[in-house]
């Protein structure tokens, strides 16, 4: 056929075959948004949900427009209520209520749109039902320039409520305890229709934070040019992750190379300023004159040196507060995730939240080596904490079974899935009626956690067939809240322990026959002293002899002084109650109600009364929620297994 006779055949515009190609590719497009969706597991709001366009709208602004609007930080999270959800709402509440975050240090105090003062049990039992709840921290970068937030806040939230079209029924308090005056605020998941209120993600990541630049803004005026480029030149040289930076991803080609030319002359010279810095930092190679080429952990790493920054800072504040001069060679952070992370032992000098949103905590720890280190202990209880000055021990926790894991699934495997008090018993006849009762706490905490073991009312559990690989899921889920092991050596510091009648720390590591290695520098030198001075006062009240040059210290001395404080002590607070002190050995009962737990030189215990006794056991987490309630237990050496609550298959025990 030549080139002339060909005749192309042009279909019509909305032909069948075209329509039926277009079909098929959005089909496609649904199926991988569908697919796309079913693998988040979880909504998102990014599509549908209240203040959508106003997101979209508000977050479209122009840049120069973005840069001379007062800057706003918004965080946000939705927390679901469900489970133990409105448990930790209430403990929310209470932690931004908690003592010294007003600017006189008082408490913080719960306001709404109209009340000063509210009542957060009252919201709370609003709110006891509800699917999810919205949590902000709204905190402006001239918040220091506000004698008070609270009128701020409430214009924000009604600028939020129009712009969802709804009533929202609220609850804030304001902190001044930082150096960014911040507020909380919490809202519930629902409308002014009893409906469950959804926000779209556009207006909880853009339109909330430009309503409230736009009032800041009105309150004290945008930024004028000269301080948007002052902010910029500081941008340049800082050792983090800076607006210049995402710029610079943003327009860098698909092998990360970007010209350092820009249309405008303060543009130029802030990118090439940087480029100048992040080649500094090896996190650019310049390939030619002008053109660079970005590292491609470029952020990642930036923003790990900030994060690092920080915590020094913190931990520098901390110190001096405690007028404890380090130096900065001996800062370290601890990381239990590296594979030489040993046990720490130290003094807490500093402790508060690295995330307030998500309540992550971190402790400032003085260790017996000489050097000071940061230790992010995530969402670990802090009830197991000591106050500041107190001794700890920190032990990295790892991902791995435990026997009593491998125990249930044996005795499961040889009785057809089955697992019982009675079956244990007939698999192993040596196993002790305490060692059973340890797994069936390991059950009913795996239960709690929501784990496929079975419970039934006879006492019987159905264990799934892979058990194991469930717990082996759930343990390496569980280092991602908690990376670390707490415990706590004394609650009291090296000076009170010095001369007090009681089981101290300084007496465990006398007449431990392995004693940890104290470096004689930092807070190890201060231990070094402080065990000097101990030996010496148990030398001279009796407890201990000089022999031959060395001091001898007799077999059931620690105990003693246990029993002598237990006994001073316990005698004091039941007087003060108008009842008798009992004290316990070891098999013996304990009943009663747990009323609250004091700290002594001894340890941490827990005060039991009921009725006409007191009695003082050692404390242990599990029994802190049942504070005002009945509890009951049995003493286990240094140890009570309590029995909390009542199932149908009987006591639970935790």
């Amino acid at each position: 056929m030549a080139d002339d006779d060909f005749e192309p055949k042009l279909g019509r515009i909305g032909s069948k075959r075209e329509r039926s190609y277009l079909q098929r590719v959005l089909q496609s497009a649904a199926r991988e948004g569908a697919r796309h969706a079913k693998s988040a597991g979880r909504f998102s709001g990014s599509r549908i949900g209240r203040g959508a366009g106003v997101g979209r709208v508000l977050g479209s602004r122009d840049r120069l427009a973005a840069y001379r609007s007062r800057r706003v930080i918004v965080q946000a999270r939705i927390v679901k209520l469900a489970g133990k959800g409105i448990a930790n709402a209430r403990a929310h509440l209470r932690y931004i209520q908690r003592d010294g975050v007003t600017r006189e240090g008082a408490p913080g105090e719960l306001f709404d749109r109209d009340q000063e003062k509210v009542n957060g049990k009252e919201f709370i039992d609003r709110a006891d039902g509800d699917r999810h709840q919205f949590r902000f921290i709204v905190s402006p970068e001239d918040g220091e320039q506000y004698q008070d937030l609270k009128p701020f806040v409430r214009r924000l939230m009604e600028r939020m409520e129009k712009d969802l079209g709804t009533k929202l029924d609220w609850v804030a308090a304001n902190h001044y305890n930082t150096g960014h005056p911040h507020a909380h605020i919490v809202v519930r998941g629902k409308d002014e229709m009893g409906k469950d209120l959804i926000v779209a993600r556009e207006y909880i990541t853009h339109g909330m934070r430009e309503r409230a630049a736009e009032i800041v803004s009105l309150d004290f005026g945008p930024r004028s040019d000269l301080e948007v480029l002052n902010k910029f030149h500081s941008e340049m040289t800082q050792e983090r992750f800076t607006s210049i930076d995402r710029d610079l991803l943003r327009t860098a080609d698909g092998d990360r190379i970007v010209a350092a030319v820009a249309t405008k002359a303060y543009d130029q010279t802030l990118r090439a300023g940087r480029l100048q810095k992040l080649g500094r930092l090896a996190l650019a190679a310049e390939i030619a004159p002008g053109r660079w080429r970005l590292s491609p952990d470029l952020e990642a790493t930036l923003r790990a040196i900030g994060e690092r920054g920080d915590i020094i800072k913190t931990m520098h504040r901390e110190l001096a507060r405690e007028k404890i001069e380090r130096g900065i060679s001996d800062y370290a952070i601890y990381d239990p995730a590296d594979g030489s992370a040993g046990r720490l032992v130290g003094r807490v000098v500093g402790q508060g939240m690295s995330d307030e949103l998500y309540e992550r905590r971190y402790l400032i720890v003085d260790g017996v080596d000489g050097r000071t280190h940061y230790v992010d202990v995530k969402l670990t209880d802090p009830h197991t904490l000591p106050s500041d000055g107190g001794i700890v021990a920190v032990d990295p926790l790892k991902a791995s079974l435990k026997p009593s894991d491998r125990t249930i699934a044996e005795v499961a495997a040889a009785n057809h899935g089955l697992y019982s008090a009675t079956l244990h018993a007939l698999h192993d006849p040596s196993a002790s009626p305490e060692f059973v009762l340890s797994h069936i706490r390991r059950l009913e905490a795996l239960r709690r956690a929501g784990l496929g073991a079975e419970r039934h009312g006879d006492g019987d559990w159905t264990i799934p067939t892979d058990h194991l690989a469930q717990v082996e899921r759930h343990e390496q889920t569980q280092l991602r809240f908690r990376p670390v092991q707490i415990e706590m050596l004394s609650p009291l510091g090296l000076e009170r322990q010095i001369g007090v009648e009681g089981a101290t720390w300084l007496d465990r590591e006398l007449t431990s026959p392995s004693v940890d290695a104290f470096r004689d520098a930092g807070f190890g030198h201060d231990v070094h002293d402080a065990l000097s001075r101990r030996r010496q006062w148990l030398v001279a009240q009796g407890f201990a002899q000089e022999r031959d040059g060395r001091t001898v210290f007799p077999s059931g001395m620690v105990t003693e002084l246990q029993r002598r404080e237990l006994a001073t002590e316990g005698s004091k607070l039941a007087a003060g109650r108008g009842l008798s002190y009992r004290s316990t050995a070891r098999g013996d009962p304990v009943e009663g109600i747990y009323k609250r737990k004091v700290d002594l030189a001894s340890g941490r215990f827990a005060v039991i009364e009921n009725g006409h006794e007191l009695t003082l056991v050692p404390w242990r987490p599990v029994i802190e929620n049942t504070i005002g309630r009945e509890v009951s237990g049995v003493m286990r050496g240094d140890t009570v297994s309590w029995t909390l609550g009542r199932q149908r298959s009987g006591p639970s025990i935790s």
